[in-house]
């Protein structure tokens, strides 16, 4: 029978945990992170503080993350040192957390964590929110040098990883797997020129690998997916993408963290890159002649 616990265990934190770590502020640093950047104002976790993925996480003017002295005045004004456990939880079944998580470990911070089940859980138990906004001690953090060549991926290599005929994964939805949809359904359709697919990529919803109360479905499924369905396996080289790398970086969360896969690196420049790029490989189903 094969292992039923994942991979790495201690990279989820329950919603209890976090209820009974809430003022563990010297160690612990819980993060908000979420699509909709208003909506920490609403209500959040007692101490959690926020971190909004478009005002602290992207440079202001090239489309690209932080620099290491950026990075380590955010967390430093954040209260988080080098050795702080961040618990990182958000709206969409975790979908903004794990991008998050995804910037940290660029940066290299050793102990980061992502609550299962995120905002919706944390509500649907009935526990406890506030307004107010926590104020910490400012710490002098020090980053790592940007780890751009190990969990990230840039459109040249991307270009030699299909050439190689190596595995991708669109995390998009079927619509923009398709080509039918340029965006995410029920969005404006922009920013790209083309609609489709990278050559040779297989399809598998980002949300697929979460069930019904925000959770992570258990490693039986997700290895039924992944690996059953798509025939992916973890001695491979994998490259996911969705638009703008932040859907991607749950599923490279699924398969580095949580299925053991050594190799995944998250295309961040994804569809608006590959979508507007002068001839690259694409396939488009919804443009194919009958």
């Amino acid at each position: 029978m094969a292992d039923s616990k994942y991979a790495q265990e201690d990279v989820l934190v329950s919603t209890q945990w976090v209820a009974d770590n809430l003022h563990r502020t010297d160690k612990v640093r819980l993060v908000e992170s979420n699509e909709d950047v208003l909506l920490y104002s609403t209500g959040h976790i007692p101490n959690a503080v926020h971190i909004d993925w478009v005002a602290d996480l992207n440079d202001a003017i090239r489309r690209d993350y932080l620099n290491e002295e950026q990075f380590a005045a955010l967390l430093s004004r954040q209260g988080i040192a080098n050795d702080t456990t961040v618990v990182f939880y958000g709206d969409k079944n975790n979908w903004w957390a794990t991008y998050a998580f995804w910037v940290f470990k660029l940066f290299g911070h050793k102990d980061a964590r992502i609550m299962n089940g995120g905002r919706q859980k944390w509500i649907a138990e009935g526990r406890e929110l506030t307004k107010d906004k926590p104020s910490f001690p400012t710490t002098t953090y020090k980053p790592q040098a940007r780890a751009d060549y190990k969990i990230r991926a840039f459109r040249d290599q991307v270009l030699a990883h299909v050439n190689a005929n190596q595995p991708l994964v669109d995390v998009r939805s079927p619509q923009e797997f398709s080509g039918e949809l340029l965006h995410m359904p029920g969005s404006p359709q922009e920013g790209a020129l083309r609609g489709g697919h990278i050559k040779g990529a297989v399809s598998v919803p980002w949300s697929r690998a979460v069930a019904e109360d925000g959770t992570f479905k258990s490693v039986e499924d997700l290895r039924a997916i992944y690996e059953g369905e798509k025939g992916l396996s973890s001695d491979q080289n994998v490259v996911a993408y969705c638009r703008i790398g932040e859907r991607s970086s749950h599923t490279w969360f699924v398969l580095t963290y949580l299925l053991g896969y050594p190799n995944v690196r998250n295309y961040d420049g994804s569809w608006t890159e590959w979508g507007n790029m002068v001839g690259v490989p694409i396939e488009n189903p919804s443009k194919a002649k009958s």
